[in-house]
């Protein structure tokens, strides 16, 4: 799984013109997942978030987590994150799971960030969506299970 993380002071996303998920301050993740990614990565991708010291503390460092400021996270699909540019103009999404896996473990992904009691919004799977968002620092954050 690949993961980009976004710390925002409040984020959103829309279908068709209607917001169907937004948060305050927490986390934008878009989430991708490859063929070989299974639940237990999703959980384990979860935690990682979860518990990543990435937020400021009252000296300004960054050494909170999403846990101890109460954040929230909008996590949304977006199998473009296995984009392979190294031939040609296009893309390949090759290394992309299929639709199903994906929706599979992006549910499982966000389920697992709740079930650590963080309040979660969502995308909606393979909708064209628009995400606005106002990024914190800006701070931006990869986890890929693969690293």
């Amino acid at each position: 799984m690949r993961l980009l993380l976004q710390r925002v002071e409040r984020a959103s996303v829309s279908v068709d013109g209607a917001v169907v998920g937004a948060i305050g301050p927490g986390l934008l993740v878009l989430v991708g997942v490859g063929h070989d990614d299974t639940p237990e990565v999703a959980r384990l991708l979860a935690d990682r978030t979860v518990d990543l010291r990435i937020f400021r503390d009252a000296e300004g460092r960054t050494n909170r987590s999403l846990a101890d400021v109460g954040g929230a996270v909008l996590a949304v699909s977006q199998f473009t994150l296995y984009a392979d540019t190294r031939k040609g103009r296009r893309p390949s999404f090759l290394d992309a799971g299929s639709p199903e896996l994906g929706e599979s473990l992006w549910r499982a992904y966000a389920d697992a960030v709740a079930a650590r009691g963080i309040t979660v919004e969502r995308g909606v799977f393979g909708a064209e969506m628009r995400v606005e968002l106002v990024n914190d620092g800006p701070f931006t954050i990869w986890l890929d299970s693969a690293a």
